[in-house]
């Protein structure tokens, strides 16, 4: 995407907002509604660019609202070096020129993630084995990150499993966002595809992405989280089964 033309931005300003809305009203999604969305009209790869400095502005503003953060780092660092390794690692793959293949195995991803989200059961880890399973999640969570700019598989399932208090988990969620955030940054520029226009237009989607923020904690005081959720997920099922089987049509 080099051309910043008025639909584009358009499109770019309304996905974030509806983004920042989602993330709002569950606490999470921005990365993924916006990978979805941008991801269908443009690469993979220019989708996952101007994610960049939302998700970052975002999910740093999470990580820093609770009161846990030096005792949570302490927890899951291992996990956050495996993000990072995996991330830079996967991320050649995204940042390659079949954007047919990229766009397939994003959407394939979203759909998996929302069919997961929806019908699995809630899993419970025990402490004795997250030592040795935190890096394993954390490498796998960065190649998926990588290879497709979604962060949450299967960070977000295993942190959930962690038995953590509410406000501790938004936080974990918050650093590990914005640790796969600043590795995907990384393992883009590594790969030379930063753009300057695709960072310009990422730095003023700040600005949808905050005021769909505000906007869905309005909507979350109004609504149930749980029905909102559930109908995210169906949408954003449909959307990544529509990329994963557009190559064949």
């Amino acid at each position: 995407m080099s051309d910043l033309s008025v639909p584009m931005i358009a499109a770019t300003v309304a996905t974030f907002f509806v983004a920042g809305i989602v993330k709002g009203v569950t606490g999470m999604g921005l990365p993924t509604v916006a990978m979805g969305v941008l991801g269908s009209l443009i690469s993979p790869l220019a989708a996952a660019t101007l994610l960049i400095v939302p998700s970052f502005v975002t999910n740093v503003w999470q990580l820093f609202a609770g009161p846990s953060f030096s005792s949570i780092l302490r927890r899951l660092w291992p996990m956050m070096l495996a993000i990072i390794a995996g991330t830079v690692l996967g991320s050649s793959f995204i940042a390659s020129s079949d954007t047919i293949l990229t766009t397939a195995t994003l959407g394939g991803a979203l759909a998996f993630y929302s069919l997961y989200t929806l019908f699995a059961r809630q899993l419970n880890v025990p402490m004795k084995i997250e030592r040795w399973l935190s890096p394993s999640i954390g490498a796998a969570t960065g190649l998926i990150t990588g290879v497709t700019g979604v962060f949450t598989l299967p960070a977000v399932p295993y942190l959930q499993a962690l038995g953590l208090s509410k406000d501790d988990l938004v936080q974990a969620l918050g650093l590990s966002f914005t640790i796969s955030t600043i590795a995907l940054a990384a393992g883009i520029g590594a790969q030379g595809a930063l753009q300057l226009d695709q960072m310009t237009l990422s730095v003023l989607a700040v600005i949808p992405a905050l005021a769909g923020m505000w906007a869905g904690r309005f909507i979350r005081d109004r609504i149930s989280p749980l029905t909102f959720r559930r109908g995210f997920l169906a949408l954003l099922f449909l959307l990544g089964a529509e990329m994963a089987v557009r190559p064949l049509f």
